[in-house]
């Protein structure tokens, strides 16, 4: 029995995702099941490519639906999660038992925890670790931006390493470790600790680069790192430097894609009233209600800025009108 499993890449709820379902689909489902792994990324074109669902069974976790015959399990806990009306329409009228979609959830790992406990029988307590961390960093239920950039749970140092790490097809490797380890022995593997060093080292010299990149203004912190190898950045250094913040947008890059991303500050929920999901839905992106983005072409970089540069005024002017 060979098992198609598409998951959000360089994403700690993806990979938390992947590892539950591969644990929860052995024990459950078929105990002799061979898993493959592809990792999903937003972009500005159709994300399934022909030929993506190969196996006898094929899932996504934490990713967009598909409505292709193939796909035989889904979960997820986006907003904006189906590409088209159609899609929407398509999972509505499913009646497989298989798919699963709730956005109340902070995160897909205890989603699908939660679902496969319920109403498969699954035992999840071996695994609490992994739900416990993937539902905080997903849901950036952190206690203070000092503890979500300070990076010292071996959690938050292995999501790093599954963001940032440059190394292709890293993340599949780790999907059985996660599936079976404690996150502190994961931390000390061969495959993790040899990004890790280098990451944490990165992610301290990028804090005095937002410090000198953000244009923080009206409660909306602005900022384009476009032009350095920061894609994977710690999302919660610009609520770090300026804790006062609502919203922060910003532009990254990569060889694959121009990068919006916003946000909000999770430390201000209680003040913040856009729904970024919906925002960044007029560009063509998504998310959720509190953090969203919007994946361009790789060559569409000056678009993306003007785009950031919309974004970041509508929420300017929405933050002053709060005031």
């Amino acid at each position: 029995m060979k098992v198609r499993v598409c998951f959000h890449d360089k994403c700690f709820d993806g990979a938390s995702s992947a590892a539950i379902f591969s644990r929860f689909y052995r024990e459950r489902i078929h105990p002799k099941a061979e898993f493959l792994y592809t990792g999903m990324t937003h972009k500005a074109s159709q994300p399934f490519e022909d030929g993506i669902f190969d196996g006898d069974e094929n899932a996504i976790v934490d990713f967009k639906y598909s409505s292709s015959p193939q796909l035989t399990w889904w979960f997820d806990h986006h907003q904006s999660a189906f590409l088209t009306p159609a899609d929407a329409d398509h999972f509505r009228h499913d009646r497989s038992g298989k798919k699963f979609y709730d956005p109340s959830y902070k995160s897909c790992t205890k989603f699908l925890a939660t679902i496969a406990a319920e109403k498969f029988g699954f035992n999840t307590k071996p695994i609490a670790e992994l739900i416990h961390w993937g539902d905080i960093i997903d849901g950036a239920q952190f206690p203070t931006p000092e503890f979500a950039v300070g990076l010292a749970e071996p959690a938050t140092q292995l999501a790093l390493v599954i963001e940032a790490a440059p190394e292709p097809n890293l993340v599949p490797r780790l999907i059985p470790d996660l599936a079976e380890m404690p996150l502190a022995e994961i931390v000390q593997l061969p495959l993790v600790k040899k990004h890790l060093g280098p990451l944490l080292e990165r992610h301290r010299r990028s804090v005095d680069v937002f410090r000198e990149r953000i244009d923080y203004r009206d409660g909306v912190i602005y900022f384009d790192v476009s032009d350095l190898d920061l894609e994977g950045y710690n999302k919660f250094i610009p609520y770090f430097l300026h804790p006062d913040a609502l919203y922060s947008v910003g532009v990254s890059a990569s060889p694959a894609r121009a990068k919006i991303s916003v946000g909000t500050n999770p430390w201000k929920e209680t003040s913040a009233d856009v729904n970024l999901a919906a925002l960044c839905e007029k560009y063509g992106g998504g998310g959720h209600a509190r953090v969203a983005a919007i994946s361009l072409g790789p060559g569409d970089l000056v678009k993306a800025r003007q785009v950031a540069k919309e974004i970041a005024a509508t929420l300017r002017q929405a933050a002053v009108q709060r005031h």
